[in-house]
């Protein structure tokens, strides 16, 4: 269990508040504070937004409904609000050099969920990559509405290079004629070639929806290529690497803008989160600045450093590398399931995923684990640290005892908000 000592007097007075009303939520939360500074969060989908995006969260936009669009909204008292939506859209718009953007979607799948039901109907063919190649769960598995609204044909990688094996996503497109490809994945860490999957659409008469949930914030920092002038759809989150508050994004060409927002409001979602829309306003005004630009080719140089250390610690790494936040590995190599890698990892303080990785027996194996270093690039971490981290990686798997006091340590050398954590914070 986390405990806080000292450090609560330095906690936000918003705590002191909830402290009054309700101590248990309030040592939820403070303890929260304590696990994410004590340990070193390496979940691909994480990261720490600024203190300025979490004001914006916290904020009275909270309280305000707010359904339809800013000038056209089926509720009163929306003009201040309606602002801050025009600013979100107006700035992811020039950040990612789209026509339009709907900023409304609740999360990833929901941006998904819009594009289909703005350009598919139920029955449609969709081609996109299969769920044990790194495929998410909205581009086809039977448990999501994907798999059963829609026929999903998946495509794979390469048995050899672990890449987009493009030659068998033409093969598929011409034999299946899909309405739609989607191309994006949640475990592919190398960049995708936007260019070659518009011209598998263009030859097929396809839609082409690109879910760049992972590399967006990469996009945004000029760390990887945009898929925008590319792809119809443009299907995104605002958390990961753009280090927003957690929720989705629509990025589409004018063709298309009034079926995306006819999509999100009022087919599949009610009133718009106010104060996440603002969070959002807030995290693309920060994406834009020099910055970021340089926070995002950190990131990349800090995954490409923490993937070549894991592979002289005797992981085996997928790709043999990456482009991107990224790092798939397997740890088989060293005797140990990724499961029980990942359980090791945890009481050392190492928090990560496991992943299915390609040609594993099953569809559902988490043969590999899968890391990011966005997260651990906010906090101020660069190379020097991520061959550290590899170290304390290799030795937390193979059971060494010390390794959960020097993770510790070096977590609190680089702590995410310094006036959260201040003062003394014990892990037991």
């Amino acid at each position: 269990m986390t405990t806080v000592g000292p450090a609560r007097a330095a906690a936000p007075a918003a705590y002191a508040a909830l402290r009054r009303q309700d101590p248990e939520l309030a040592e939820v939360l403070l303890g929260e504070t304590a696990r994410q500074a004590t340990s070193l969060q390496l979940i691909a989908a994480e990261n720490f937004t600024s203190e300025a995006v979490l004001t914006a969260l916290g904020s009275p936009l909270a309280n305000k409904y707010a359904e339809g669009y800013p000038g056209a909204r089926h509720h009163g008292g929306c003009e201040l609000v309606d602002v801050a939506e025009r600013l979100a859209t107006d700035r992811a718009t020039a950040l990612f050099g789209a026509d339009h953007a709907n900023v409304q979607a609740h999360s990833g799948s929901s941006a998904v969920l819009a594009a289909y039901a703005a350009l598919l109907r139920p029955g449609d063919t969709v081609l996109a990559m299969g769920l044990p190649y790194g495929g998410h769960l909205t581009h086809g598995s039977p448990a999501n509405f994907s798999g059963r609204w829609f026929t999903f044909v998946g495509y794979g990688l390469d048995p050899a290079s672990g890449l987009v094996d493009h030659e068998q996503v033409r093969a598929l497109a011409r034999a299946h004629r899909p309405k739609a490809i989607v191309c994006g994945s949640i475990a592919y860490p190398r960049h995708l070639d936007y260019a070659a999957f518009r011209e598998v659409a263009d030859d097929v008469g396809a839609y082409l929806i690109a879910d760049a949930a992972h590399p967006i914030g990469l996009v945004a920092g000029g760390a990887a290529p945009n898929p925008v002038p590319y792809a119809d759809i443009v299907c995104a989150t605002t958390h990961k690497v753009l280090r927003g508050p957690r929720g989705g994004l629509i990025l589409c060409g004018a063709d298309l803008a009034e079926r995306v927002d006819r999509a999100v409001f009022p087919f599949t979602q009610g009133g718009a989160q106010m104060h996440t829309i603002a969070a959002k306003a807030v995290a693309f005004g920060e994406a834009a600045t020099p910055a970021f630009t340089a926070y995002a080719h950190q990131v990349v140089a800090n995954a490409r450093t923490l993937a070549q250390a894991l592979a002289g610690e005797g992981f085996a790494v997928s790709t043999g590398g990456t482009d991107t936040h990224l790092v798939l590995v397997d740890p088989s190599p060293l005797g140990v399931t990724a499961r029980t890698a990942r359980g090791r990892l945890a009481a050392a303080g190492l928090v990560l995923d496991t992943c299915a990785l390609p040609h594993a027996a099953t569809a559902t194996e988490a043969r590999g684990l899968r890391l990011g270093t966005a997260a651990v690039t906010t906090q101020g971490m660069r190379e020097g640290e991520m061959a550290r981290v590899a170290a304390l990686f290799a030795a937390a798997v193979r059971e060494e005892r010390h390794v959960r006091e020097e993770v510790r340590d070096l977590a609190v050398r680089f702590p995410p908000y310094p006036a959260r954590t201040g003062g003394e914070i014990t892990s037991s």
